[in-house]
């Protein structure tokens, strides 16, 4: 059974809204520290992968129609 395009959108994206809570959770005085920076990259990373596997799902859906 395959996963869906969508499916993984929507998981890709509470994993970036998750990185992205932790890393307001991890700025306590400044937010241009190592953990901060790296944790805002990972939700970037992630939240750009749901967008690219919501626009594949919509090429599919166009070629097939």
């Amino acid at each position: 059974m395959r996963t869906s395009p969508y499916t993984m959108a929507l998981i890709y994206g509470a994993m970036g809204a998750l990185f992205t809570y932790l890393a307001i959770q991890s700025a306590k005085e400044t937010i241009w520290n190592f953990s901060t920076i790296l944790l805002m990259m990972i939700a970037t990373f992630d939240f750009s992968t749901a967008i690219r596997f919501i626009l594949y799902k919509r090429m599919i859906k166009k070629r097939k129609s």
